[in-house]
Parts: C-alpha cells; structure tokens; sequence
C-alpha cells in the first residue's frame, strides 16, 4: 500500500506520522520503506541521513527519464535504518529546483508512480512525507498514493490547511481515473480541552467515514523524540503516542 502524509499546513504532526507509522508497521514484521519529498528534509536528518553528503537522492530519481534507468538509481538510494526496522529514500535540497527543471517533460506527474511501480515486489508499505506546498512534488505522492493520510491538529485553524488539501486533491481528480481516496488523522488532541473535543466532533460530523478512528494525542515524548533523532516508539514505547501510531498501524491493516 502506497501511504501519502500530506498537509498544506505545517506543524500539524506530518514528518512524525510518517516515521512513527513507518516505525509501527515495521515493528508489526511489514517491510516499510519512508520516502522523503519534503526539500527540508526533515524526515532524512531525523534518521541519520545528510542529504549534502548523499551521492545519490530522490532528485537523482525525478531527473532520470528513462524509466530503465530507474532501478539502478533506486536500488542506490534505497537506505536501512536498522534502528526502526525500515528502509529510507533520503530528500535533497535540490528537490525545490523540480518545478524549473521538470516543466516541459511530459508525463511528469507520474514519475513517482511509475517508479514505485518497481518496487511493488519489495515493500508491504510505501509512506511518502510530502512537502507542505502545492507543486510537483505533492502531485507526484497524491497521484501515486492508494491513500491519503491528511494529519490535522484538532483546533479550528488547522481547518483551513484541510480545505487546501482537498481543493488540490479535487483538481487533480478532474484528470485522474479514479478519485484520491483520503482520511483525515486528528493529531496532537487534548481530551481535556473542550476546543480539541468541538474540532474532533465537528470533523466526524462534517466527514463521515473520512475520519480515522485512531486519534493521536499530545504527548512530550513526541519532542523528546525529536531532539534526539529517535521514533517515539524508540524512546518511549509505552507512551501514549506510542499506542496512538500502533492503533494507526492496526486500522490501516484492517481496511
């Protein structure tokens, strides 16, 4: 299954819920591979990978034209990170240059399907951390995504990055053959606070069926996590975040 995280509104948890799923699922014996579309790389240096010091990154991949010549570069850019149990494509500041390089190639959002087509064989899971903007790069992961995974922070302004996801998402579907399928995973929710429990009760009223039945709660563990470049499930697996991801990662393999 092919896992687009994707988000027009920064902060809401995105790079998190790739790695930590990424980490959830692997723990559950899937073959999990992390590819990181985002220039800033934020999911890469959270693992370990530099992308300066990478001879080979997903730029390497979109510039390639020949679809031949795709399994020899991924083949050299696919990474393991033994330490979370799945394999990573690492990101390069240069993927911000695709708007300019790739614009008279034709076909050029679907380079990333047609790739990860190659690699159908040799993952369970493919989770693809999208960039927050609207280009060609979260065109390439919404086009070739079986899902959609849309994490929201459960307050009112983070409202608005969901209407933004959707409308790109409803342009795209005008061309594609089959609508994006999506569902929305509240994030960072507060159960005590009454604002984060009108937001979840809103969004399950006004998405029915498009909403998670995991919630993903705050937790500090979450920016312990980060600073030392680990996965919750890491440093903490008994956290409450923890058990958020593992409860993500067993919906996901019952639908």
């Amino acid at each position: 299954m092919i896992l687009a995280v994707a988000n027009q509104k920064g902060g809401v948890g995105k790079t998190t819920t790739a790695l930590s799923l990424g980490a959830c699922l692997a723990e559950m014996g899937r073959r999990v591979l992390v590819m990181d579309l985002d220039p800033h790389a934020c999911a890469s240096i959270h693992l370990g990978f530099y992308p300066e010091e990478e001879r080979v990154t997903l730029y390497d991949l979109f510039l390639e034209e020949r679809k031949e010549n795709r399994a020899a570069i991924l083949d050299k850019l696919l990474s393991p990170v033994s330490s979370v149990g799945f394999d990573c494509a690492p990101s390069h500041i240069r993927l911000s240059e695709l708007e300019m390089d790739l614009r008279d190639r034709p076909g050029k959002g679907v380079i990333l399907k047609q790739s990860i087509e190659l690699l159908r064989s040799r993952y369970d899971h493919v989770i693809l951390d999208c960039p927050p903007h609207v280009g060609i790069l979260l065109v390439n992961a919404l086009v070739a995504s079986d899902l959609v995974i849309i994490p929201m922070q459960t307050d009112f302004l983070a409202l608005h990055g969901v209407r933004l996801i959707f409308a790109t998402m409803k342009t795209l579907n005008k061309a594609l053959p089959k609508p994006i399928e999506f569902m929305i995973l509240p994030t960072m929710y507060d159960r005590r606070a009454g604002a984060c429990q009108r937001v979840l009760r809103l969004l399950r009223q006004k998405a029915v069926g498009k909403v998670f039945e995991t919630v993903i709660p705050m937790d500090t563990k979450f920016r312990e996590a980060s600073g030392m470049g680990r996965t919750i499930l890491e440093i903490a697996p008994s956290s409450r975040g923890a058990q958020g991801y593992r409860q993500l990662a067993r919906e996901l393999n019952n639908t």
